[in-house]
């Protein structure tokens, strides 16, 4: 690989980079509302699906990924680790909170899970773009901190 495109490759690579690339596809108003409940809701409903799989020493593969996902947001920018860890945290609470009142965890997730991925899908028709994640699973991961920089009107 040349120098320019290794220099190339690496701002593709940027969380500026995929902010903005993340941003193209979510211009229009209703569409971003329609992602600030929508995207934290699938967040949450796939930290509560990976919080039910047990495992021994660790407790949940949710406190798993969740490191892991730390670890991926760490290496891109420690604004958006910071961000990330604490609406991490959040959804990792709300779980212990609702297992901990005997509710149908697994249900209500699944639930909010459909629920909300049809509202993106909905979104996005209305944008008239296809989901961000479709040219880059990358995206998925950005998608959450995009949510929460945007709706928050934090500044990178």
């Amino acid at each position: 690989m040349k120098p320019s495109e290794k220099s190339q490759a690496k701002h593709s690579d940027s969380i500026n980079h995929l902010m903005t690339e993340y941003h193209k596809s979510h211009i229009n108003r209703t569409n971003q509302l329609i992602h600030y409940v929508c995207v934290p809701l699938i967040f949450w409903s796939i930290s509560a699906l990976l919080w039910l799989v047990k495992i021994p020493v660790v407790i949940n593969l949710a406190l798993v990924v969740m490191t892991l996902l730390m670890l991926y947001y760490l290496l891109k920018s420690v604004k958006v680790f910071a961000c990330m860890l604490v609406f991490s945290a959040l959804c990792l609470g709300i779980n212990f909170w609702l297992e901990a009142q005997a509710l149908p965890l697994l249900w209500i997730a699944v639930v909010v899970f459909v629920l909300a991925w049809i509202g993106q899908f909905i979104g996005h028709h209305i944008e008239g773009k296809k989901p961000s994640f479709l040219q880059d699973l990358q995206f998925l991961l950005i998608g959450p901190a995009w949510v929460v920089f945007k709706f928050f009107k934090i500044k990178l």
